[in-house]
Order: structure tokens, then sequence, then C-alpha cells
């Protein structure tokens, strides 16, 4: 049996369509002096281990919750971050390592993960894939950088540190992270309507972390 859209679906659907580009912000211009492609800030993690624990709220278009995690970052790209509903009923985890993701556990632990290189925003290091033509301007303390042709990233820095990183597509921001305060880190998917705020509370330095927490297979 063939499915067919009633004109008054067809219409609902073009004009949620319509509504969720509308919402879809535009990239505003670059502006500032321009600068060499030296200029470029490069920031990665810091050497070493670290363990930062966090608060953290996800809202998805009307639904919101919120919950508790800790990542575990060892330098120079690797990264496993946990997330706890608040009351500990239920979880999930992630492991980062380059550029490759496992995040088993459904749509939870799905929403709560940006794509690699949002998550590896949030976390201060820059890891994109590589892309031709970058145009950098700065203004002051502040650094930013047009990312391919067209335009596929937008990137803020202010000194050697990345606050902002946007994904685009056509002129739209699609997603961002933002780290402006890096107590407060927030990602937007501006499509799906979802974001995620973290609050980082407390933030250790560990000698050395146990090999299995990098395997999710069990």
């Amino acid at each position: 049996m063939k499915f067919r859209l009633t004109a008054a679906a067809r219409l609902v659907f073009v004009a949620t369509a319509f509504f969720v580009i509308a919402c879809v912000p535009h990239l505003s211009p670059l502006t500032g002096t321009p600068m060499p492609a030296s200029a470029l800030p490069r920031p990665g993690m810091p050497p070493g281990r670290a363990k930062i624990v966090f608060n953290w709220e996800l809202q998805d278009r009307e639904t919101t919750t919120r919950g508790e995690g800790a990542a575990r970052i060892a330098s120079p790209d690797s990264a496993r971050l946990d997330f706890f509903l608040a009351g500990g009923f239920a979880g999930g985890s992630a492991v980062l390592i380059g550029d490759s993701i496992q995040a088993p556990g459904g749509d939870f632990i799905r929403k709560l993960i940006p794509p690699p290189p949002m998550l590896w925003a949030a976390l201060g290091r820059l890891a994109l894939p590589n892309l031709p033509d970058t145009v950098i301007r700065g203004e002051g303390t502040s650094t930013r950088a047009d990312v391919g042709r067209p335009v596929s990233w937008r990137l803020t820095f202010h000194g050697d540190s990345l606050i902002r990183v946007e994904r685009v597509d056509q002129d739209r921001v699609l997603e961002w992270v933002d780290r402006s305060d890096p107590k407060h880190v927030s990602y937007r998917n501006t499509v799906a309507r979802r974001s995620l705020q973290l609050t980082i509370t407390r933030m250790d330095e560990v000698s050395s972390f146990d090999a299995s927490i990098w395997r999710l297979d069990r």
C-alpha cells in the first residue's frame, strides 16, 4: 500500500520546514583587521590527565532533564564522559579518541553527546576536519576565523583560548559550542532545538587512568 500525504498534511510539513529554517540564525559578518594564517591559535589539551566533574542540563524541545557527570581526559586526544540522571536511576557513557566516538546507550546518550568536533570544542581542543580557505581577522585580544569555502566553521578565540565554535551551512549556524566562561559550557543544535549546559564543579589532575575506561563493550 502506498502512503500519500493529503494536501493539508503537505501544507503542515512545508510550514514546519520553513519554521525550522527561520529559527536557524544567520552567520554574522566577519569583522576586524585581516591577519595571516600563522595568527590562528591551535589550542589543544594540556599535557597529562584530568578529571572534570560537572552538572548538566539538557533541553530537548519541550523536555528538560538534569543530572551529574564526569569527564576523564588524557592528552593529547582521548576523553571519556559519563552522565547520570538526577536520582541516579539511569546513565550513559561515551569514549572519544581522536575523531572516533563510541556512545552506546540509545537516545539518552546520543542526545547528550555532540559530534566529535563540537565535543572537543567543549573541552577546549580544536579538532576540525581538514578544509581549505581560512580567513582570519583580529579585534583587540580576540581572533575570529571562517574556515572553508563556502564557510563551514566559524572559530572565535580570546588570546590562545578557544571560546566558540559554530558549524555553518549556507550561511546558517546549525550548531555551536560556547565556552566564554570555561566553568559554564553551552552546546546548541539550532535545527533540532536541543541544548546542553555543563556547569563545572571540580577539576582534578590525576596520575593515571585504568585502561579499562576506554572500552565500552561490557
